[in-house]
């Protein structure tokens, strides 16, 4: 849970929260409700909420304690935005169009996350919220001086809107939003979310995240005399609420936003201290490599590096020597995940876990971290990998406790082994890595014939394709081929463009994919959009693998309604044992740092948030003093 304004949008950050099947026959309880007043007696009202245990901060806070409150505002800075863009219309991003870089700046949601807290919101268009105490429903009064750009009030018909739209033509928010069953004005500002049952204690969080749309806005024309459309992508730059608005755009080239001098909220504790910059431009190239000159000539301020082969050997530059360009990595502490192989285990050659558990054998992650990364990365062996929440060694009680139950229903390696990759690294250690996965192979019915693995009954060769849509990945690809091919297993690899990718994912038109799902600190509804059985068979799941199994749904169900951390942990423990030992993927590898690099003219908190990584630019802020020195680069 938790989709940051940073995140929203990116393919790895829709896979955060999808959590799986909407719910039919919802739009039709979402309407406004004609009473008026007072909300209906209840909880008390609260700065924010948390899932577990107390809010760090009180309700007359003045701000995080990981801001500068006195951090001056003014400059700019330019971010890189790959592929291009032909869409502001946050609606329908994900699945209609290109989402440009940047948009959600534009936008407020009811409340925002604290960097330093593991699962915390604190009111942002809401002042404040009530809950009951089993978690059925959520309230949010909003401020009285919330107000969109034009001036008008943001208001409860605002987020009934934006709901609905979101819910009617966005297959993530369909699934996202799925529990709840009403929503309706129950006060001249507040807001009041039913949900489909009791006990799920991150459902009013989740709804905390809902961006809120202008509702006047939308069902009014544009300057052609044109009736707006929220199902359809558009460029015309939109009304928002937000510290930002869009000063100019050249479409799929450049967007700017310019920081917007009257926003209602810069004096709001969630908002002091952030959002500095008087312009943040995002400047599109196509290549990577394109890019990064483009940084190395000034004209990008900051960059993320995702190669670790760039990171060694390409950072080399006068620029860097001279220290006018700064490297730094930033400890990734707020979330964690699987980077893997995916298999659609739809397909009958995957169905069989033994055979995806072979397929593990023929990755020499050691021979490949050395010759392609500089032995800079770790083996991934947890979908929850860099969290406490990842499973180690054997079950302990709590674990076991919840694990008992499901015994007959789950791999006997989950009581009895500690899960672990094969380790490579030497031609002694990959043959003797080849020769279990063939072993494993042979136990599912397949059999050597003429150096080609075949099904022994039919004798039909395995053959796969490794799918992807980024060029990044394709010598990852090259790398895992050989050694595949050692078995016997005919392999093909296939780089398409977004739109081509995007199809066959939804189809589930694939073998073999590279793919990742993030994991937050506090795991819950999302996961039944990545392995409920229920989201098997819906296209907009991140359920990509086809997981089908009424065990781990059993344990989803533990993980979400668990009433406490300690039982959190060891639900999402039990969860993630499981999980590996039926072998859906071959896991990658991971690195647990940001690894940045900018041109030395920024500031930033001397404290920087615990949860937050580099937090840029939204807590940092232009310094004139090293401007100075540097050059402008403008």
């Amino acid at each position: 849970m938790f989709l940051t304004r940073r995140h929203l949008l990116r393919r790895s950050a829709l896979a955060l929260a999808a959590p799986g099947l909407a719910k039919s026959g919802l739009s039709a309880l979402v309407q406004p409700a004609a009473a008026q007043g007072a909300a209906a007696p209840g909880p008390a009202w609260r700065q924010g909420l948390s899932l577990f245990g107390d809010l760090k901060y009180p309700a007359d806070f003045k701000r995080f304690d990981y801001v500068n409150p006195d951090a001056p505002k003014g400059g700019s800075v330019r971010m890189l935005g790959l592929g291009t863009f032909d869409n502001f219309n946050v609606v329908v991003a994900g699945f209609k169009g290109q989402i440009a870089s940047g948009i959600t700046h534009v936008y407020e949601q009811l409340a925002a996350p604290a960097l330093d807290e593991v699962a915390s919101v604190y009111g942002l268009l809401a002042e404040s919220v009530s809950r009951t105490d089993d978690f059925s429903s959520a309230t949010y009064r909003l401020r009285a001086a919330a107000k969109w750009h034009d001036g008008q009030p943001v208001t409860p018909e605002d987020v009934i809107f934006s709901f609905n739209a979101l819910r009617a033509n966005s297959p993530f928010y369909g699934a996202y939003f799925r529990h709840v069953v009403k929503l309706e004005k129950t006060g001249e500002r507040d807001v009041t979310f039913t949900f489909d049952g009791p006990g799920n204690r991150e459902l009013p969080q989740i709804v905390s995240e809902l961006y809120v749309l202008p509702k006047h806005w939308w069902e009014g024309k544009d300057r052609n005399g044109k009736g707006r459309d929220v199902s359809l992508t558009t460029l015309e730059p939109p009304l928002g609420s937000g510290p930002y608005r869009i000063k100019s755009f050249e479409p799929g080239r450049t967007i700017v936003y310019e920081r917007v001098k009257e926003y209602w909220g810069k004096d709001l504790p969630v908002r002091i201290g952030s959002d500095n910059f008087d312009e943040i431009r995002y400047i599109y190239f196509r290549d990577t490599t394109v890019a990064f000159e483009a940084f190395k000539a000034d004209q990008l301020d900051w960059r993320t590096q995702d190669s670790a082969q760039t990171w060694v050997t390409g950072y080399n530059f006068p620029a860097v020597t001279a220290k006018r360009v700064i490297k730094e990595e930033f400890p990734i502490r707020n979330s964690g995940g699987m980077q893997c192989f995916a298999f659609n285990t739809r397909r009958d050659k995957f169905k069989d876990p033994r055979v995806r558990h072979a397929f593990n054998f023929a990755l020499d992650f050691e021979e490949l971290n050395k010759q392609l990364f500089y032995g800079q990365y770790e083996r991934i062996n947890s979908y929850f990998y860099g969290t406490e929440l990842a499973a180690t060694g054997l079950p302990g009680p709590q674990e076991l406790a919840v694990l008992e139950p499901l015994r007959d229903k789950v791999p006997p390696e989950v009581f009895t082994t500690a899960y672990s990759n094969p380790v490579g690294g030497n031609p002694t250690l990959a043959r003797d890595n080849l020769r279990a996965g063939l072993r494993l192979m042979q136990q599912a019915g397949y059999e050597i014939r003429d150096q080609k693995l075949v099904d022994a009954k039919t004798g039909t060769q395995l053959a796969v394709e490794l799918l992807g849509d980024e060029p990044v990945f394709e010598r990852i690809n090259l790398f895992y081929k050989p050694g595949l091919e050692r078995m016997g297993i005919a392999v093909s690899i296939r780089t398409i463009d977004d739109a081509q990718y995007e199809n066959r994912l939804r189809n589930r038109d694939f073998d073999i994919i590279i793919h990742s799902w993030g994991e937050s600190l506090s795991p819950g509804n999302e996961q039944r959009g990545y392995w409920g059985s229920a989201a098997a068979d819906q296209p907009a799941s991140q359920n990509y693998i086809g997981v089908k199994d009424p065990a781990i749904d059993a344990l989803i169900d533990r993980v979400i309604f668990a009433k406490n951390r300690d039982e959190l942990v060891a639900a999402t423990k039990a969860l993630d044992r499981v999980l590996l030992w039926n072998h859906y993927v071959v896991p990658h590898w991971s690195y647990r740092k940001v690894r940045s690099a900018r041109w030395d003219r920024f500031g930033r908190p001397d404290k920087m948030p615990y949860y937050g990584d580099d937090a840029f630019p939204t807590i940092w802020w232009w310094d004139a003093d090293k401007a100075a020195k540097t050059g402008s680069g403008r």
